[in-house]
């Protein structure tokens, strides 16, 4: 019977997962170069980590964005202390195969109205500039802006299209810093072997 369970299961989320499926909130499996066992790895270390949040703390469901990519976890959004910081970093270290936790979590008294509204602009403003840039596939990446600081993450397809991307982050007004976690194709683990 548990067998069955866990046939149908796998049987479920690949049914799931067509050619227009997105990875988390920005990588579209069509342009992404890593085999679906690596995909299915990153997506079950995901929502492994997401469940164990929500369980944690429930207001961490809405709060907390988890991205995985090649066993490397990145997490953004805000909470309300340090120690609340702490605790997320230390339940994604915990995760089952994971090889790099990256924390853009912010402190939510750090932040106002004004600080927001320049962020999503930011945001806004590099995701419109990657989508015009031929060089970038800016469906591969994952941009999150923080008291005028960018993380992007994702995958770049060669060298060339990695400095393009952090070029176009550099040319966005007001920015104070550019934090890029972009791994190149040939770089991934599993391609390794």
């Amino acid at each position: 019977m548990r067998l069955f369970l866990s046939i149908s299961i796998i049987i479920i989320f690949l049914l799931g997962c067509s050619p227009a499926t997105r990875f988390g909130a920005g990588v579209d499996i069509t342009f992404d170069p890593r085999t679906i066992g690596m995909q299915i790895d990153d997506t079950i270390m995901q929502k492994n980590l997401v469940a164990r949040l929500s369980l944690n703390e429930k207001k961490y469901f809405i709060n907390i964005q988890v991205e995985v990519l090649d066993g490397r976890i990145f997490l953004s959004g805000k909470v309300d202390d340090p120690e609340e910081k702490i605790k997320i970093t230390k339940l994604a270290w915990e995760t089952k195969g994971v090889r790099e936790v990256k924390n853009a979590i912010t402190i939510k008294g750090n932040s106002n109205f004004k600080s927001t509204a320049k962020d999503i602009l930011i945001t806004s403003q590099l995701r419109t500039a990657l989508i015009l840039n031929k060089i970038t596939k800016s469906r591969n990446y994952t941009l999150e802006t923080i008291n005028r600081k960018i993380y992007i993450f994702g995958i770049a397809m060669d060298d060339d299209e990695k400095k393009e991307v952090i070029s176009e982050a550099n040319k966005i007004y007001d920015v104070e810093e550019i934090i890029p976690s972009i791994y190149l194709a040939n770089e991934l683990s599993r391609n390794k072997l």
